[in-house]
């Protein structure tokens, strides 16, 4: 299973994702993707809202990776496949854009999206994890409020 409970956790607490692709000239292109989830243990759905670079791209070139990571916890994944456009006048196009639908709301409508069958999953982590190996994520979350000048909110 590609996407396990631990992709899928930090992956649903994830507000943007990011697709990269290949452009005519072989350079990569990133570009940021709000609307996103598991289709299953081996597909990623991302609606594609406005990102015609990305869709001219994999249109050339399927190799695709998507990451997402936790800006606090400093951790998260990158998952490389292969991606194709699926259009609304396609007929898998329903099936597959429900759950971004339900996600999207109607503020952002979309008419196709990039699915990204996942060849594989490797986790990002900070390299002060790696350098540090005592460091706590409560220490990175702190650590890194303190850098962004972001405060806890008390319910």
């Amino acid at each position: 299973m590609m996407l396990n409970d631990a992709v899928l956790s930090a992956m649903k607490r994830s507000v943007l994702c990011w697709l990269a692709t290949v452009d005519s000239d072989g350079c990569p292109n990133v570009s940021p993707k709000e609307i996103f989830c598991a289709y299953d243990s081996s597909t990623l759905l991302i609606a594609n809202i406005a990102s015609p670079g990305s869709a001219g791209n994999i249109a050339r070139n399927p190799a695709a990776c998507v990451s997402f990571v936790d800006p606090f916890v400093q951790k998260g994944f990158k998952l490389k496949g292969k991606g194709r456009l699926v259009k609304k006048a396609d007929k898998d196009f329903e099936p597959l854009a429900s759950p971004l639908a339900k996600l999207a709301g109607p503020r952002f409508p979309f008419v196709s999206l990039f699915v990204i069958d996942i060849a594989s999953v490797e986790p990002i982590v900070a390299p002060s994890y790696r350098m540090y190996p005592d460091t706590s994520e409560s220490q990175q979350i702190e650590s890194a409020m303190k850098t962004y000048g972001v405060r806890s909110v008390s319910p």
